[in-house]
């Protein structure tokens, strides 16, 4: 009929551009009330755990599921670089994406709500974060300086006003914290209730934990780097996985120009209470609580020539040092930086388009 209005939904923003990444040891039924938001938009699905297991998703959705089999087949020898029993293992999903920007989200975490109680979108917060720049090299006071309502204060050098490209974008959580076991141990019923309105970047030269349940990043940018190392089955630690990617991703963002936020979007992260859960993530972190005193000033210190002009480069050369200045900490530090240099040759064998150099 002449003259109807026609209900056209907008294109969602990078909706060609864009995967979400998800592992999983459960059923996918966390997504329904995720549709509204991941529905328009494809996902890949790493499955941990005993691949002989059917993993259900909701009807609707575009995805690829992989599971340990389809890494073997995949990556051949190269699949020991992929973590086991651990979420460590949804960066295979971060090397076999063809897409420029990566979601990547826990199945325990939902969507939260502002403090009006509308529902937070994270994805296109994430995807807002990532499109604007970051600035390193000098903090702004009013935080983020691309937000609506947002500038440069006064004092601010012009010349840096450009700000650099964005690589990462670090969400938070309500409800239950991100915290190490000694610390759920501790405070068993704290709960974040606390929603700040604020997008920062990360300062050069400042390190950051990086938590991989609600983060999204540049895949053309920074990929290579993305690699959440050894964890798991055979190893003498876990959940430490998205610390040590993001302790590499930080120096090579800093070496190559590229920033770091965090901040909003938040999710709903929810999980057992059980106490006993604690125990057993105080069993997977032992290691990494006595590791990451000599983490940090390994990391702070860590030296890129001007030769890695290149994400692949910067992350051979830290392999390098892993080995050479880690190695004596315990063999294991041997064993990842070995796995570092098998992750590049698999990305690099799996990726055509390299990440850009530094300009």
């Amino acid at each position: 009929m002449a003259g109807a209005l026609v209900d056209v939904k907008p294109t969602p923003i990078l909706k060609e551009e864009l995967d979400i990444v998800i592992p999983t040891i459960r059923n996918l039924d966390f997504l329904e009330m995720w549709r509204p938001f991941f529905e328009p938009y494809h996902l890949i699905i790493v499955q941990d755990g005993d691949p002989s297991r059917t993993i259900k998703v909701p009807d609707g959705f575009d995805y690829e599921l992989y599971n340990r089999n389809d890494i073997n087949r995949i990556l051949g020898p190269k699949a020991s670089c992929i973590s086991f029993k651990d979420s460590a293992c949804r960066c295979f999903g971060y090397l076999v994406s063809k897409k420029k920007y990566i979601f990547t989200i826990d199945d325990d975490c939902f969507v939260a709500k502002d403090p009006s109680g509308k529902e937070i979108n994270a994805l296109e917060q994430h995807i807002k974060n990532l499109l604007n720049p970051s600035t390193p090299l000098f903090f702004n006071t009013l935080y983020d300086p691309y937000r609506e309502g947002a500038d440069f204060v006064r004092g601010y050098p012009f010349s840096l006003r450009e700000g650099v490209p964005t690589a990462v974008s670090h969400g938070l959580w309500l409800n239950i914290p991100d915290y190490d076991a000694p610390t759920q141990l501790a405070k068993p019923l704290e709960r974040n209730t606390r929603f700040v309105d604020v997008v920062l970047t990360i300062p050069g030269g400042t390190l950051f934990p990086m938590c991989g349940m609600n983060l999204a990043f540049n895949r053309e940018l920074i990929g290579p780097a993305m690699y959440f190392g050894l964890m798991g089955i055979r190893e003498p630690i876990g959940r430490y996985g998205d610390m040590w990617s993001g302790w590499c991703v930080k120096v090579i963002c800093d070496h190559l120009g590229y920033g770091v936020k965090t901040g909003l979007p938040y999710i709903w992260h929810s999980k057992a209470s059980d106490p006993i859960i604690a125990f057993v993530n105080l069993r997977e972190e032992y290691y990494g609580i006595f590791w990451q005193e000599e983490l940090n000033p390994f990391f702070q210190s860590a030296v890129r020539t001007k030769a890695c002009a290149t994400v692949q480069k910067c992350y051979i050369e830290l392999s390098k040092q892993v080995k050479d200045e880690l190695g004596r900490i315990d063999p294991y530090f041997l064993k990842l930086a070995d796995a570092m240099v098998t992750w590049v040759g698999a990305w690099d064998e799996l990726n055509v388009k390299v990440c850009a150099p530094v300009k």
